[in-house]
């Protein structure tokens, strides 16, 4: 039998839109991260970030939003503000009992956007 993808080991869309509903509610909660959804569709944005995730894992969905750098080029993110996300997106896939590998595993693929998520509307074009 051939080895599981991290989609399915997340179980799948479902489950991995349970994931980012409960991320985004800690998103939404955290006194340094909520400020910065106060105008945001956040409807829209748990979408497309389930779709990014569903993606990312191996699943059929496709991310179809704008371009990550795009999309960010107007919310002033430091480090630490990319640090304590990541911990809410950890504390998240812990609530949901993902193994600490399959975890590690959707932090690596939001962490490869990083200097997007960073990127500023004066830097060079990457």
């Amino acid at each position: 039998m051939a080895e599981s993808t991290l989609y399915e080991r997340l179980g799948g869309r479902e489950a991995i839109r349970a994931v980012v509903d409960d991320f985004y509610d800690r998103l939404l909660a955290d006194d340094e991260l909520g400020p910065f959804f106060a105008d945001a569709d956040v409807s829209k944005l748990r979408r497309t970030q389930t779709d990014f995730l569903c993606e990312a894992a191996g699943g059929p969905e496709t991310y179809d939003a704008a371009p990550v750098r795009e999309a960010h080029l107007h919310v002033p993110f430091t480090p630490e503000h990319i640090e304590r996300a990541v911990g809410l997106l950890r504390e998240s896939l812990a609530e949901f009992d993902v193994p600490e590998d399959d975890a590690d595993a959707v932090v690596q693929a939001v962490a490869r956007y990083e200097s997007d998520l960073l990127a500023r509307p004066d830097d060079e074009s990457a």
